[in-house]
């Protein structure tokens, strides 16, 4: 459904991406881990056609319309209520307006449809971005690292609704730099470091792999066997 072969992507003189290779599969659920200026953002705007790389090929077996994106600046409408901004969104995907108050719902956002984006907190409106993205229940999703800055009770919840997404045969591609996450959430999981993938695989099998299987996956310490570094360390 999603991949990339040998893709490069260069900002100036610097090498963002090098030779980026995976695949995911139809129905997937693909995590991206790797830390804060990785890479992870820029292969998601790339298989988004946000922006284009410098080399390499890549296909999305989903037409524009049949996608839904999740990028961490949210692009909402500040002055919107939270349903004005879905109902933007509504009529571009040609949808009926019943589904904004589902999508609403199905984020924990029932009440706040009358409220201001620029009166919500910041979990707020990252659970409308991510509203906004499944308002048309897309044949394949990007998530930015959907539960950064949420409460545990609010990611249980999204982890509930990317479960039945994925159950209802959408593909799922997110990011994170939550190990745990990633274990909970992935049926495959590749790490990137400094713009290359070092590891790609199931999170129990990269694990069994590296030795570093005990009773719950530790992808961290499989990350600093790697690359010498913690997540948090390393500055791709």
């Amino acid at each position: 459904m999603i991949s990339m072969t040998n893709i490069v992507k260069r900002f100036g003189e610097q090498t963002v991406l090098n030779n980026v290779t995976f695949n995911v599969g139809a129905g997937e659920i693909f995590g991206l881990l790797g830390p804060s200026g990785a890479g992870k953002t820029t292969i998601i705007n790339i298989l988004a056609h946000q922006i284009a790389a410098d080399g390499g090929e890549f296909n999305v077996g989903a037409k524009p319309l049949e996608t839904g994106l999740m990028l961490e600046q949210d692009g909402l409408y500040a002055r919107l209520t939270a349903a004005e901004n879905l109902s933007l969104f509504a009529g571009i995907y040609g949808v009926g307006k019943a589904k904004v108050q589902e999508s609403l719902n199905s984020v924990g956002l029932g009440e706040a449809g009358k409220k201001p984006v620029n009166k919500l907190s910041k979990g707020m409106r990252q659970r409308l971005a991510l509203a906004r993205s499944i308002i048309h229940k897309p044949k394949v999703l990007f998530l930015d690292e959907p539960t950064s800055n949420l409460d545990p009770n609010t990611a249980v919840g999204i982890h509930k609704l990317i479960f039945g997404l994925r159950d209802e045969g959408t593909t799922i591609f997110l990011t994170t730099h939550n190990m745990d996450e990633a274990v909970h959430l992935c049926n495959n999981v590749a790490l990137l470091h400094k713009g290359a993938i070092v590891e790609y695989g199931t999170p129990r099998d990269i694990c069994e792999k590296h030795n570093s299987f005990k009773t719950v996956p530790d992808l961290e310490s499989v990350f600093i066997k790697l690359t010498g570094h913690k997540q948090a360390e390393v500055v791709g």
